[in-house]
């Protein structure tokens, strides 16, 4: 009889017969994901907090540019690197204060996937965006108010490129 572990290792080996895929780490990425929103909605629940039949378009906007920001900061911002590092490899800068690195293949199938997780954008935006929108339920004041703080800079970031672009061309 095959035990747990060994078919788990049969199924990855059989998923991706030439190429190392850390399942065991996406699989623990999911769960905690899956921890996180059912927190946020126990919580939600617990405080009597009432949850938005249908979130006004305001907060929708704002939460999106905030969201946009943040997972941008997480995954590719330099101040931030400390935060990666343990699972990432600097590789070059990406300009505009972002840093391009890759994921340590220590052989830990964990940290490979955080460390994919935590340097890509588009997957952060997913973990960003449910704990803003469980912040608007259980706390909208605060949530807003770092919402606020996160657009006003992507909305800056945009603009500062613009003014660069601008000023090459009038040059």
């Amino acid at each position: 009889m095959t035990s747990l572990p060994q078919k788990a290792a049969e199924v990855a080996r059989a998923y991706a017969p030439h190429e190392h895929r850390p399942l065991g780490g996406y699989l623990a990425a999911m769960g905690a994901f899956g921890a996180l929103a059912a927190s946020l909605a126990a919580a939600a629940r617990l405080t009597g907090r009432p949850v938005p039949e249908r979130p006004a378009l305001a907060d929708v906007a704002l939460l999106s540019l905030a969201t946009h920001k943040l997972s941008r900061l997480i995954a590719k911002d330099s101040v931030t690197s400390p935060l990666r590092a343990p699972f990432t490899r600097y590789t070059e800068p990406a300009g505009a204060a972002e840093l391009n690195e890759e994921v340590r293949d220590s052989g830990s199938s964990l940290k490979h996937g955080i460390g994919e997780l935590i340097t890509c954008p588009f997957c952060l935006a997913l973990w960003v965006a449910t704990g803003l929108t469980g912040g608007l339920v259980l706390a909208p004041r605060l949530t807003r108010l770092v919402a606020t703080v996160l657009t006003a800079t992507a909305v800056s970031d945009f603009l500062q490129m613009a003014y660069s672009v601008a000023k090459e061309k009038a040059e």
